[in-house]
């Protein structure tokens, strides 16, 4: 299509995580273990938590939307990845970048909001243990998933739409391993301050709701924790909250230094880096920072394997 006297591109060239021809081939093979591993983790917690009867609890239910996010998450952005090592043309069509930046904002956005749904449930778990089943039903756990699914598709569509209603011209090389808001928008022979406008809005709009409510839900836990008596019974309660908490300082500090610096010190390079921790390492990490401390985790995979061998 012409537009004045430059050509609409119809396909875009990833870069990658580096351009070197002698890293390829060690960085497939670092990040297919990196991507067996969330797989296997992810897929692990999905299982246990749908199969074992004694993991059938909101916290559980909650854990097992996370792994299913983090699986799709990584799962939107490593396969691409791990072929571009391979081959020396790493091209993707003008479409199959729009569907893999929709699905990368479907899962992000999600896991954001599941977070804050999961530190909702420890406040509840901790501060009002009695009303507990009651507060956090199977038909408000099913209600407060719904919701973040349905906002998180809605975001990926506005603002996936936003971004590729605009003109892309002649040079069509992304400085990045996928198809990323930040390095598209670069590119752009468009008035790029409407996307701009609308992914700032959104991404500071959910960061804050969703981190008022989790530094809300932990306030009040650590207040609760403190009141109790016994050393033990403190411990106990920490320990309910010290995976999901861990998971949430790394999530929300890496998006937080992404999105949030000042623009005059932003390096795409520094992106680039942020987003292979944020799209690979922490859907890998996740299952381990759930699994390895819980003792629920660990008892339920030993009765699954137990079962699988007689």
């Amino acid at each position: 299509m012409a537009n004045g006297n430059f050509t609409q591109v119809i396909e875009f060239i990833l870069i990658g995580v580096s351009e070197r021809p002698d890293l390829q081939i060690p960085l497939f093979f670092v990040f297919l273990v990196i991507y067996g591993l969330t797989v296997t983790g992810n897929l692990s917690i999905i299982t246990l938590t749908s199969v074992d009867s004694q993991l059938q609890t909101p916290m559980y239910f909650f854990l097992r939307h996370l792994a299913m996010i983090n699986l799709g998450n990584s799962t939107v952005i490593a396969p691409k990845m791990l072929i571009n090592f391979l081959v020396k043309k790493h091209t993707t069509s003008f479409y199959e970048c729009a569907i893999q930046l929709g699905g990368f904002l479907v899962f992000i956005v999600a896991e954001i909001f599941m977070l804050a749904v999961m530190a909702y449930d420890h406040y509840v778990a901790i501060c009002n243990p009695l009303l507990y089943m009651v507060v956090v039903s199977r038909r408000v756990c099913f209600l407060l998933v719904s919701l973040t699914y349905l906002y998180s598709f809605s975001t990926s569509i506005v603002t996936s739409f936003s971004v590729f209603s605009m003109a892309y011209c002649s040079f069509n090389v992304i400085n990045h391993f996928y198809c990323d808001i930040v390095p598209l928008l670069a590119l752009s022979c468009s008035n790029t301050s409407f996307p701009e406008t609308v992914v700032f809005i959104s991404a500071s709009t959910n960061l804050m709701f969703s981190i008022t409510v989790v530094v809300t839900s932990y306030f009040n836990i650590i207040l609760s924790i403190l009141r109790i008596c016994s050393s033990e019974g403190r411990k106990r309660a920490f320990s309910t909250c010290a995976s999901h908490m861990t998971a949430v300082s790394v999530f929300y500090g890496t998006l937080l230094f992404m999105y949030l610096q000042p623009r005059n010190n932003h390096s795409l390079e520094t992106d680039k880096m942020a987003s292979v921790f944020y799209t690979l390492v922490i859907p890998m990490l996740n299952p381990m920072i759930y699994s390895l401390r819980n003792k629920d985790m660990k008892a339920a995979l030993k009765r699954f394997l137990t079962n699988s061998c007689c």
